[in-house]
């Protein structure tokens, strides 16, 4: 009977171990909010002054400080870390909020975020900067980019897209009022188009004008013609197409000066133009020629592409620019209008140039990053502004279907733009799908 209870007892442990072994593969959320969390928690709570003060993030303490431990408490006087105010526990990790003493600055704590992340057992930790004193550590406890699921509370809204996730298990979103110009690089098959898509499914939710410029023949942004507002799918219709833009942008600021204002959001609601977002599936194709005739229409397109970007903003004309490359080879005023599109998106590249290109200007630490993703991992990027602050993000997949059907269910949302009229692409209507047949058959009867 005992052997019995032995066998049934280390059958169950064995049991007990690979269940655990298959939820942390296969439902890492679960894992970590059973087992993970509750460790890390102990981990962090029972080290972090040893911690701190072996990864250097310790300070002396104040003379008043130092006085009452010598000659109050009669103890030594040690040096001190960043006081923990908040320790919160989440799906995907731990957020610890900590106040900074004086003599550290939030860059200390990013210098040593490896050290922690070994020191602590957690995939990844990163530090945000909340208020003046004040960071924020946000471990994560697993790849959250290994399957990608944006947090439920993650939202198109305003004109804020949430379009893929963080590293750190937040949601990155294209927010248009916040950076209003972008530019997407990455190589063929990085998820460059997945990313356009997921930009675009959460625009055709907003009541938000779209303009797409695809000289790949449409090929891309075709499938989304039922909210277009505008589509151009050769290099002479582009160049009409932002004539009319930079049109559409001087008559509003028309607008703008009739009612002492300098920005269309200070307008009364019932004035306010519709925002319009442009997008760009290939650049490169706007700017090379093949002739010496080709030469006046690429002038006009870089001119307009430089206006709008340098003074759109005001008026609510953003840009989303792509490509596989954007440098100075493409000829002149392509590095003047890489200047001005502030936020930078880089896909997995083919040379360090590309990713310089994307990244050098505005955040130089992300160069290194964006040259270690893996072909392996399709959607995987690095997130820059001229903020300096870069991240790690990856969109979740999605198919051009499942694109398509979100432009047509929201096609009533396309604004009415007369100036825009004449570039709006054809939609065909639905086939009527065949249904059974309402005839009865009859038999042929001699």
């Amino acid at each position: 009977m005992t052997d019995v209870s032995m066998v049934l007892e280390a059958t169950g442990v064995l049991a007990g171990a690979g269940g655990l072994g298959y939820v942390k593969v296969r439902a890492p959320r679960v894992y970590w909010s059973l087992v993970g969390l509750p460790v890390t928690w102990g981990r962090f709570t029972f080290t972090y002054r040893s911690t701190m003060d072996v990864c250097g993030l310790t300070v002396q303490p104040s003379r008043m400080r130092a006085f009452l431990a010598r000659n109050v408490a009669r103890r030594e006087v040690l040096p001190v870390p960043p006081k923990v105010r908040r320790v919160r526990g989440t799906s995907t990790g731990l957020r610890v909020t900590l106040r900074l003493p004086a003599g550290l600055e939030p860059a200390d704590l990013m210098a040593a975020s490896e050290r922690l992340r070994h020191a602590w057992g957690v995939h990844s930790v990163t530090i945000a900067e909340t208020k003046p004193g004040y960071v924020e550590l946000r471990m994560t406890g697993y790849d959250v980019l290994r399957q990608v699921r944006l947090p439920r509370g993650a939202r198109p809204e305003g004109l804020a897209v949430p379009v893929a996730l963080r590293e750190d298990g937040t949601a990155f979103v294209r927010d248009y009022r916040q950076v209003p110009m972008a530019l997407t690089l990455g190589a063929n098959s990085s998820g460059k188009s997945v990313y356009q898509r997921n930009l675009i499914k959460g625009l055709a939710r907003l009541p938000v004008a779209l303009v797409g410029i695809d000289c790949k023949r449409g090929v891309e942004h075709s499938a989304y013609a039922p909210r277009l507002s505008a589509l151009a799918t050769t290099p002479d219709d582009s160049a009409s197409l932002l004539d009319v833009l930079v049109g559409e942008m001087e008559s509003r600021f028309d607008l703008l000066s009739a009612h002492g204002v300098s920005d269309m959001w200070d307008l009364p609601e019932r004035l306010r133009p519709v925002p319009v977002v442009v997008l760009v599936d290939e650049v490169a194709e706007l700017f090379l020629i093949s002739s010496k005739k080709d030469e006046e229409r690429r002038e006009r397109i870089v001119t307009a592409l430089i206006r709008l970007a340098q003074m759109a903003r005001a008026v609510g004309i953003y840009l989303e620019v792509c490509g596989q490359r954007f440098g100075s080879e493409l000829g002149k005023g392509a590095t003047m209008l890489r200047a001005q599109l502030t936020g930078r998106v880089v896909h997995r590249v083919n040379d360090k140039q590309t990713a310089e290109m994307g990244l050098a200007d505005v955040a130089p630490d992300a160069v290194m990053a964006a040259g270690l993703i893996p072909a392996e991992r399709p959607g995987t990027a690095v997130a820059a502004d001229s903020s300096g602050g870069w991240a790690k993000i990856r969109t979740p997949h999605t198919s051009r279907d499942e694109a398509k059907v979100v432009c047509r269910k929201f096609a009533h949302l396309v604004p009415e733009l007369p100036s825009l009229d004449r570039f709006r692409p054809h939609v065909p209507a639905e086939a009527p799908q065949t249904g059974p047949s309402l005839v009865k058959p009859r038999p042929v009867t001699e």
